[in-house]
């Protein structure tokens, strides 16, 4: 997976070279009553545009790739603290290797092995401030995961369609989150925005059951073509393959919408 930031950090160029000529012609008193230094509110703007574009401040921020092998990892647990950082996680289409993909500066994961299971633990608190590259991530397919991402002020978006769950624990203070359901959870989801919409989404053949814990200014869209609603806020996934196992998802929100599709 490629990281951000292959374009090249050309805006700060760009930005010191204007600058340096508005400044030039000023100190030869060509620009009349101007006062260049008034245009430092444009190093602002471009130090928005550069996020925007590459995902960091600084070229030396930008996300690194990386790769860990499986070896002999039966099952694994893969902990996320984001803070501000957007996380995605889907399934890894590379045999053998246990995780991979990009993160931001200073925060591989640490790993602890234990007989045959891993745990991996990501942290914003261990990346410099000013280090906002998303943690793009690939997970391997033929092991059960136990997942536990949070976010304070980010996005969290899971394509678990080919991931095995044991357990998963998702949840944003301010931001959006978006999962697409597992074929198989061993125990069940949780996913939890307090101030965001949840999007859920089912593949088709897919047994999974949903149920909304909401407030007062947390509403509920359901597809009636995808679900079904049997008790009060229980929405079950319309033909589901013969022997598909049940996937249990429990979703609430305080400030919000969430979709089911």
């Amino acid at each position: 997976m490629p990281a951000k930031g292959s374009r090249g950090p050309w805006l700060w160029p760009l930005l010191v070279t204007a600058f340096g000529i508005v400044l030039l012609l000023n100190n030869f008193l060509l620009l009349g009553d101007f006062n260049a230094l008034s245009l430092w509110p444009l190093a602002l703007v471009v130090i928005g545009a550069v996020i925007l574009v590459r995902g960091d401040v600084l070229p030396s921020a930008e996300g690194r790739t990386f790769g860990i092998t499986r070896g002999s990892v039966e099952s694994a647990t893969l902990e996320i603290n984001a803070g501000e950082i957007d996380v995605q996680l889907r399934g890894l289409q590379q045999e053998g290797r246990l995780i991979a993909g990009q993160y931001a500066l200073a925060s591989r994961p640490a790993m602890r092995v234990s007989d045959s299971h891993t745990h991996l633990v990501m942290s914003r608190a261990s990346t410099p401030w000013f280090s906002l590259s998303s943690w793009e991530l690939g997970l391997a397919r033929d092991l059960p995961w136990e997942l536990f991402v949070s976010t304070h002020l980010g996005q969290i978006n899971l394509d678990l369609a080919d991931v095995i769950v044991k357990e998963a624990v998702l949840a944003s203070g301010i931001g959006d989150i978006r999962v697409i359901a597992p074929p198989e959870v061993l125990d069940h989801v949780q996913v939890r925005s307090t101030l965001g919409n949840i999007h859920l989404i089912t593949p088709v053949g897919y047994r999974t059951r949903i149920t909304v814990q909401r407030g007062r200014f947390f509403g509920v869209h359901a597809d009636e073509n995808r679900y079904e609603q049997f008790e009060d806020l229980v929405f079950v996934a319309l033909d589901p393959h013969e022997g598909a196992p049940l996937v249990e998802i429990f979703a609430s929100g305080t400030f919000g919408d969430i979709y089911l599709t």
